[in-house]
């Protein structure tokens, strides 16, 4: 299984209609096959400076990748997560065994 996360700051106003939008659209990435646990977080630690989380897993490798290249990723990173962006940090998670 895989893990697939980000955390981000958004150059929109927290509770501004763009940032609603925006958050909006990153949601329907949870409608793409293959993606599972899709997650929308909120930050409060005071530790970053990131504002939101995305999270979801994925069950093969195959599917991640299917997902990465999938049109409506492309569109939305391009679309959407590129311009609107400000920062982020992606973080992906296989379990770790080797204990």
């Amino acid at each position: 299984m895989i893990i697939h996360a980000v955390t981000f700051k958004l150059r929109h106003r927290i509770d501004s209609p763009e940032e609603k939008a925006f958050l909006k659209a990153a949601m329907a990435l949870a409608k793409l096959p293959k993606v599972m646990n899709f997650q929308c977080y909120k930050q409060i630690s005071k530790k970053n400076s990131f504002d939101y989380g995305l999270s979801m897993t994925f069950a093969s490798q195959q599917d991640y990748e299917n997902y990465n290249s999938h049109p409506e990723h492309i569109k939305f990173v391009q679309d959407r997560w590129l311009p609107e962006v400000d920062d982020f940090l992606e973080l992906d998670y296989v379990e770790y065994r080797g204990i």
